[in-house]
């Protein structure tokens, strides 16, 4: 199997081989050494102020937008929230459930937001701002800096979802501003699904200490506390937690968060360029190196999904939704290289051949 998605994504042989051992003992000093090395790399990989914290909730990364949602903020809040694709919509959906009054700001399918859009919303009393910042469903990545600066001249608390993008496109969490960033284990870390993590700066922390969410599971209070020893509040997803800290241990040791965005822009620059001249349009006017969104011109997105995972192994990303038969995706992250990627050009060309697509 080729696995073309944005995660699960292809492990790589040291990840997979801790897969396969038994899960150890966690409440021991070994463990808790793991996870506050896991704590120091996450805040050095994203620039996080030095009095940043990490937490790993065992979850999905929908877990961690919830988590946050709940924890930094409460109904006397005014948000933005980016609604931009399915994963922006999510925030929307959380803050409904919440009760937490907030404005989306939709922009058009793979269009971006501009400075403009957002000049209506200044002086309005917004309190905080949550953006996915690379919408996984479309492939737009927003200008995290042009965010930031404006939450920090409406004084605005700013999140970011960077499930997807983190450690697959630049992301200093000091420079742009960021109070909290949110990421997972089965994209860029190339783990196991079933761990999402939330790096909080100062004045979200602080939010957090004051927080009334009525939760248990989702306490980051207690998270936090916990933290401190390396442990977690409740038992949890040890055995990914063991392959993040070989991911990021190798990462640190191969150069670091710039190697690794530099690796990953080189293969979607690889795959793009082997793609030209087939029958596909990419969607996004601001393109992520994680992955590349495409508009089938003469077949349905969804039915070249199934043709490639059925007839010849390699998977791609669907989407969902309106957008089901109109846009697929080609992840770039995980164990592939630039053979992989010729695999996934000769399908398509294959395909073509026989009128397919």
């Amino acid at each position: 199997m080729l696995n073309f998605t944005v995660g699960p994504v292809m492990s790589n042989d040291e990840v997979l081989a801790i897969g396969g051992e038994q899960v150890p003992y966690f409440r021991t000093q070994e463990f808790s050494d793991i996870m506050l090395e896991n704590e120091r790399l996450m805040k050095k990989f994203v620039n996080a102020p030095e009095e940043a914290r990490a937490v790993f909730i065992t979850g999905s990364g929908t877990a961690s937008m919830e988590a946050v949602v709940m924890n930094v903020f409460s109904g006397k809040d005014k948000l933005l929230v980016v609604d931009g694709g399915s994963f922006g919509h999510r925030f929307t959906q959380l803050c409904d459930i919440h009760r937490i009054p907030y404005t989306a700001i939709k922009p058009q399918t793979g269009r971006t937001v501009t400075a403009e859009m957002l000049s209506s919303y200044r002086g309005q009393g917004y309190t905080g701002l949550l953006v996915n910042i690379h919408e996984t469903s479309t492939g737009v990545l927003y200008d995290a800096k042009l965010l930031g600066d404006f939450c920090k001249e409406e004084g605005m608390v700013f999140v970011i979802d960077a499930i997807s993008s983190f450690l697959a496109d630049p992301l200093d969490m000091s420079a742009c501003g960021a109070d909290v960033v949110i990421t997972g284990s089965q994209k860029v870390l190339a783990c196991a699904p079933g761990i999402s993590i939330i790096v909080l700066g100062p004045r979200a922390l602080a939010r957090v200490e004051t927080s009334e969410a009525r939760t248990m599971y989702f306490d980051l209070k207690n998270a936090l506390k916990n933290g401190e020893r390396g442990q977690t509040p409740f038992t949890p997803a040890v055995g990914i937690l063991r392959q993040i800290s070989a991911r990021l241990k190798q990462i640190e040791a191969d150069g670091g968060a710039a190697s690794e965005i530099a690796k990953i822009k080189a293969q979607a620059e690889n795959f793009r360029s082997k793609a030209d001249g087939l029958p596909f349009e990419i969607v996004s006017e601001s393109l992520s190196n994680a992955l590349t969104p495409l508009h089938p011109t003469t077949a349905p997105a969804y039915d070249i999904f199934l043709k490639l995972k059925d007839e010849y192994g390699i998977w791609i990303c669907p989407n969902g939704g309106e957008m089901k038969d109109t846009i697929f995706r080609v992840g770039h992250f995980g164990a592939q290289t630039p053979k992989d990627n010729d695999a996934l050009i000769a399908a398509f060309k294959d395909l073509q051949n026989k009128g397919i697509l």
